[in-house]
């Protein structure tokens, strides 16, 4: 039996057939159906890496146009959750968000895409704070918003 995370195994499934991205979110989304409240499309996962995207849509605007902040937490919050559930050893880890501390650097005013990384590999302790730094980018390739996303990963009993 492999020892990649259900999210890699499904996401190496998907991830090259038509509309494979899109189906892979949408079962992202079943599992936690907040994040489908924005309607995020994931664009690549690996170990220490996700990526994904929200469209500049009214559904997500405030009240000035431009994407939410809450939208733009919960795009960030999407790419630490998928990026930890596909890095964390599944069989012997488990992990929740603690926290999170996010800088809104600009107006969102096009599409934003977020990017999750951590450095690997990485030895994985017990009751440990994992850092997830979180970085949304504009079409402009802008930096607009940073989250450092704090996830408590201990080991399973």
């Amino acid at each position: 039996m492999s020892d990649k995370s259900v999210v890699l195994k499904t996401w190496s499934k998907l991830k090259n057939l038509p509309f494979g991205n899109w189906l892979f979110t949408k079962v992202v989304c079943f599992k936690a159906p907040y994040f489908g409240s924005v309607k995020p499309t994931i664009l690549a996962v690996k170990e220490g890496h996700c990526s994904a995207m929200v469209k500049n849509r009214r559904n997500v605007h405030n009240h000035i146009g431009t994407i939410h902040a809450i939208a733009q937490c919960n795009l960030a919050e999407l790419c630490a959750g998928v990026m930890v559930d596909a890095t964390v050893p599944y069989k012997t880890h488990r992990w929740i968000p603690k926290g999170m501390t996010v800088e809104y650097l600009a107006k969102v005013d096009t599409d934003v895409t977020a990017v999750a990384e951590i450095a690997m590999p990485k030895q994985w302790l017990d009751k440990e704070d994992l850092v997830v730094p979180v970085k949304l980018y504009n079409i402009r390739r802008e930096l607009v918003f940073t989250a450092d996303i704090t996830m408590y990963v201990t080991k399973k009993k």
